[in-house]
């Protein structure tokens, strides 16, 4: 099995039209960062990519859950991010579109925050 960083740089190759993408070690793990801003990342062999109100739904109809992780006092469930519908991981263009949805996401959250400071 390739390493976490591995398995985000292959991501990361597949990923047409999005501009450079960056990997960079992330916890356990490796993230997926454009412009500065991070909108996926792979941590245990799974590709998890940022969700918000616009995309959270088609997450959950693909079945899809959130990132979730044992911490020190139980189950921490991360809702901003989800991990990829299985079928799109092998078609760029799949996973290109679901890619662009999760930049978008982060985008907007990183222009919120922005303006909040």
């Amino acid at each position: 099995m390739p390493t976490q960083r591995a398995l985000a740089e292959e991501y990361a190759a597949r990923i047409e039209g999005l501009g450079p993408i960056s990997v960079r070690r992330y916890f356990g793990g490796a993230s997926l960062r454009a412009g500065g801003v991070q909108f996926g990342f792979v941590m245990k062999g799974a590709l998890y990519l940022k969700a918000d109100a616009l995309s959270r739904g088609a997450f959950e109809r693909h079945g899809c859950a959130p990132f979730s992780y044992a911490g020190a006092s139980g189950q921490v469930t991360v809702a901003a991010y989800y991990e990829a519908p299985s079928e799109i991981l092998d078609d760029p263009e799949g996973l290109s579109g679901w890619a662009a949805d999760a930049l978008r996401a982060a985008r907007s959250v990183s222009q919120r925050k922005r303006g909040a400071s």
